[in-house]
């Protein structure tokens, strides 16, 4: 048998052993499972090292498992031994959103915040900046992206400045989405004393990656929300050309469970102490800032729950008014998909706004796909204009809201580490409803009559895109 032969009987018998593997052995939704197993059938080669980087989960399982278990142990212990992280009774009308029963995890609501909201990078950058430069403890910050920019550079003189000033700093940064810095880009940091290390370094493990983006200074206040760390969030970018994103700057008791999580995330990374958690230095205590409700709610793949999308979905379905819906992934997965159709079918205002610059052609398809279906039940869509919309939003009834990191995708719900901000506060919702009507002004409607009139080309790109929904 010649060489090419054997190796191609090779991958026809593991790509045999990968879908009998899918079928029988994996837990995966089915339509996840059909759709990778027309990428074996049809891509063979392809198919087999996508799955291998991207499909393989049993690994992923084991060490995941570890994570939550010490994770659900160590917030536990935190809540119960800190008088002034106590979780509180909801107020009345929040009680059919906010209140679900995970069994042993407890998602803290808090209302003792003041919430500023951002809504481009330049104002929420020169907002961390001020704050960082007031740090007296700690300064503690974990992105997916930093780049090798004038903006990662700044973010690291500051940093280095206050590690020397002798406040505690700790970067914990994703080592794909951080791939292409150089290797002695936090040297300077590292020698002033500062701490820095990269979550999952495995190049196996590719799909799981770390998409939230905290910071927290001295345990009071925190930001969360959009924005990565690079010039083109500050929309300086030729490719497309302004950014709109949405980031929150928490001050308040809700900056704690932003530190509990980023404190989690850090010991599974590096291994540290868990005693660090104990550091009273880290969860002080806040004087009255504001009356702001939030829950913040962090998910994973480390989670057998999928929190953010549970608490979407109670969001959704509560809906009698109105839906507001930002995204740049709009990909949802059948549960969220049949909420909104249904939200929409029973007469809610359902808008949804999702950028027109694709940066991924595949997934700019299926926003199309997919928007495209919820046109045919009465909800509005529209494609915003004015540069690149990375808004991750929705606003119900113009009461309650989320912001955070999650896309409306089945890559946030399932695969990324994500973490959003619950917001129940009617004055702040407003200002993000308003926010968004805003945005609907650079932005054109696209109209089920002008959806339709499509050519067959796009229509075969959102059909193939759509397909393969599942696994982007």
């Amino acid at each position: 048998m010649t060489l090419i032969p054997l190796i191609l009987s090779t991958i026809t018998l593991l790509n045999i052993v990968v879908v009998i593997t899918l079928i029988f052995f994996e837990r995966k939704n089915p339509t996840a499972t059909w759709a990778w197993v027309l990428i074996l059938v049809l891509f063979p080669i392809l198919g087999l090292i996508l799955y291998l980087f991207i499909g393989l989960t049993p690994r992923k399982r084991k060490i995941f498992d570890r994570k939550t278990e010490k994770d659900l142990i160590k917030n536990k212990q935190l809540i119960e031994g800190s008088p002034n992280y106590q979780g509180k009774s909801l107020p009345h009308q929040a009680n059919n959103i906010f209140q679900i029963d995970f069994g042993k995890e407890e998602i803290v609501y808090t209302d003792n915040n003041d919430v500023q909201i951002y809504t481009h990078g330049k104002e929420k950058f020169k907002e961390l900046f001020n704050v960082m430069e007031t740090a007296e403890h700690h300064i503690h910050i974990s992105y997916y992206i930093i780049r090798n920019d004038e903006l990662g550079k700044a973010i690291v003189n500051k940093l280095t400045k206050k590690a020397r000033q002798g406040v505690t700093v700790r970067v914990l940064y994703d080592s794909v989405g951080c791939r292409k810095l150089p290797k002695d880009f936090f040297s300077e940091l590292e020698e002033a004393g500062g701490l820095v290390t990269r979550f999952f370094p495995f190049i196996l493990d590719i799909n799981y990656r770390n998409h939230r983006k905290i910071a927290v200074i001295d345990g009071k206040t925190a930001f969360v929300g959009g924005t990565n760390i690079g010039k083109e969030y500050l929309g300086i970018s030729q490719r497309f050309d302004d950014w709109r994103d949405t980031h929150l700057k928490v001050t308040g008791d809700a900056a704690k469970s932003l530190q509990v999580r980023f404190l989690l995330d850090w010991i599974f990374a590096t291994e540290e102490d868990e005693d660090i958690m104990m550091n009273r230095e880290f969860f002080p205590e806040i004087s009255d800032q504001g009356n702001s409700g939030i829950q913040i709610v962090a998910s994973g793949p480390d989670s057998p729950h999928e929190e953010i999308k549970a608490f979407l979905l109670k969001m959704i379905y509560s809906a009698k008014e109105s839906i507001y819906l930002q995204t740049p992934y709009f990909i949802p997965d059948e549960s969220i998909l049949e909420a909104l159709q249904i939200a929409a079918y029973s007469g809610v205002d359902v808008r949804i706004a999702i950028p027109d610059k694709p940066d991924h052609p595949f997934v700019f398809w299926a926003n199309r796909a997919y928007l495209g279906l919820m046109l045919e039940t009465g909800a509005r869509g529209f494609i915003y204009k004015h540069g690149f919309l990375h808004s991750k939003l929705i606003i119900v009834d113009g009461k309650i809201a989320s912001v955070g990191t999650a896309n409306m995708d089945v890559r946030s719900f399932k695969l990324n580490f994500e973490v959003n901000a619950f917001i129940y506060d009617p004055q702040m919702a407003q200002r993000l409803n308003e926010i968004f009507l805003r945005d609907l002004d650079n932005s054109c409607e696209l109209t089920e009559d002008q959806y339709n009139q499509r050519g067959i080309s796009s229509k075969f790109k959102e059909s193939i895109s759509r397909l393969l929904s599942p696994i982007l």
